[in-house]
């Protein structure tokens, strides 16, 4: 059973990389939940192309959510959420953008297939990717985390 506190949605004891890692968590999910809204980016795509879209994009959202809710928690659930939600953008907009490219018969690059064009977002998600990843962030997670 998950001894889940819902008004802890972060952690000051936690080594700085997994404090930047919550707050990026939350602000990845809400940007993931505009691309859920807006047709034109990866996530309102496979929303609209797929019949399960819906449910995929707004498990990446709750994806997101969860991970930052529960690794301020000190679960373990909650990093390996973490881990997932930060790989998440790369692998569904990789997905998305070359079947479009099929769809549409042109050519899209590799980078714009990995970073969909925005160099801002890429930052903040490749950003996550390193936080989850440090040393001090799987330390301190195999440590104390249950």
């Amino acid at each position: 059973m998950l001894n889940i506190d819902w008004r802890k949605w972060f952690d000051r004891m936690q080594p700085q990389t997994l404090q930047i890692a919550a707050m990026l968590l939350y602000l990845n999910g809400f940007f993931a939940l505009i691309s859920v809204i807006d047709k034109t980016d990866y996530l309102g795509y496979l929303r609209t192309r797929y019949w399960f879209g819906p449910v995929l994009a707004l498990a990446v959202v709750g994806l997101h959510a969860f991970a930052g809710l529960l690794m301020a928690n000190d679960l373990k659930l909650g990093y390996k959420f973490a881990v997932t939600a930060a790989f998440s953008p790369f692998v569904l907009r990789y997905w998305a953008f070359s079947d479009f490219a099929n769809v549409v018969g042109g050519e899209i690059s590799l980078f714009r297939k990995i970073s969909g064009g925005s160099t801002i977002s890429l930052i903040f998600e490749i950003a996550l990717c390193a936080l989850v990843l440090h040393p001090q962030s799987r330390s301190h997670q195999r440590i104390w985390y249950r």
